[in-house]
């Protein structure tokens, strides 16, 4: 997110737009672009339009992230674990087509998520459960025995709404913020390897 961020940064200073606060991204990260960039933009847009500021945002994301990104620690650790327990994985996302296929090939994990269901992909996006109730339907599995890993307070809403149990990770959000959120995730920690202590 650090990387959207900087992006976002780029892309307001082109637009001559507010740099994002804290509390707009709190309110913004994890949710689709075509509900973003009106909200930035302060009015509503048409499908072309905010498909036009998606393609440049989203370019300056791939282009400042290509050879930057790198797996949280653990990852790696989690889904060998998780791959040789076979449990079932999905990724829940509302990134746009061509960032999810750039991330995972920047990350050396498009193998391991035969699974994938988009944000534009279903009727509503972040923070409605739309993204995770799909993906449990997918892997053919009750919502209520799914576990969701979480960086945006909007996804956390989402998977509460799903019926999920909930890690927060604080990527971009501190602990205090996400224990704060009018129902708390099921467990805050900084990265994976927490998780396979």
């Amino acid at each position: 997110m650090a990387i959207h961020a900087e992006a976002f940064g780029v892309f307001a200073e082109r637009h001559g737009l507010a740099p994002l606060t804290q509390a707009d991204r709190a309110k913004l990260d994890g949710r689709r672009n075509s509900e973003i960039f009106p909200v930035l933009f302060g009015r509503d847009m048409t499908r072309d339009e905010w498909r036009k500021y998606e393609d440049e945002k989203e370019g300056l994301y791939r282009e400042l992230s290509r050879g930057r990104l790198a797996p949280l620690p653990g990852l790696l650790g989690l889904l060998e674990r998780l791959a040789a327990g076979e449990v079932k994985l999905a990724l829940a996302t509302s990134a746009p087509e061509l960032n999810v296929a750039h991330t995972l090939r920047e990350l050396d994990l498009e193998r391991r998520f035969p699974t994938i269901v988009r944000g534009d992909q279903v009727a509503q996006g972040k923070p409605a459960p739309d993204v995770f109730i799909e993906a449990a339907r997918r892997l053919a599995l009750p919502a209520g025995e799914c576990v969701v890993f979480e960086d945006a307070p909007m996804g956390i809403v989402a998977a509460q709404a799903a019926g999920m149990r909930v890690v927060a990770l604080t990527t971009s959000f501190s602990e205090e913020h996400f224990r704060n959120l009018s129902v708390p995730p099921d467990w805050v920690c900084r990265d994976f390897e927490a998780i396979l202590g």
